[in-house]
């Protein structure tokens, strides 16, 4: 299924591996036409706090997609932020371990930024949630790490898997737990001049 809309001639190009971007994209109607992840480095800089790491990240991500004349590039970068430490993607099992001892029983921040790129002009534009995490038993973390559901999950969890059982409340965007605030990507594409509900030309 294609995504280009009657007399728009755009195609939409997902920068992201990740499925459930592709998930939440299906929720508002969307299919790309292409899914072309890019290969950057994704190395915090000294000192660099979440917010601006993330909002970086998405437009590096954008600005490595190659997209011809008529392809708008939609890309994103989701961190957990423990103040101002950066919780990404653990390594392997210890650190995801590490991950969920330091977020049990406290309150953190999911950052995702979205970027959209058409021609020359990028859009970007982040959003956090507050997520409470209760006090985790050592079986519950050897449990959630033996499932392997951490694999690839900023900060070692995916709230809309099994670890979904360690989040008593979040304030704030779930999709944007979950890697794609749907609310800002849709505004992002609008104003990229995507026809998300109908021509817009």
């Amino acid at each position: 299924m294609s995504t280009e809309r009657p007399d728009s001639g755009l195609r939409l190009i997902l920068g992201s591996g990740s499925p459930r971007r592709l998930e939440l994209l299906a929720q508002i109607g969307v299919t790309p036409d292409a899914v072309r992840p890019p290969d950057i480095d994704e190395t915090p800089l000294k000192a660099e706090l979440p917010r601006d790491y993330v909002k970086r990240l998405a437009r590096a991500k954008a600005m490595a997609v190659p997209a011809a004349e008529g392809e708008i590039v939609l890309c994103a970068d989701t961190t957990v932020a423990l103040g101002r430490r950066i919780l990404g993607k653990p390594e392997n099992e210890g650190e995801a371990a590490e991950f969920l001892h330091l977020l049990s029983g406290r309150r953190h921040k999911v950052i995702t930024a979205v970027s959209v790129k058409r021609g020359e002009k990028i859009w970007v534009k982040d959003v956090q949630t507050t997520v409470a995490m209760k006090l985790l038993s050592n079986p519950e973390v050897n449990a959630y790490i033996a499932s392997g559901d951490w694999k690839g999950k900023a900060g070692g969890y995916a709230i809309q898997g099994p670890a979904g059982a360690f989040i008593p409340w979040i304030t704030g965007s779930f999709t944007c737990v979950v890697g794609l605030p749907l609310s800002e990507t849709a505004g992002l594409l609008v104003a990229a001049g995507y026809p998300l509900y109908g021509d817009t030309a």
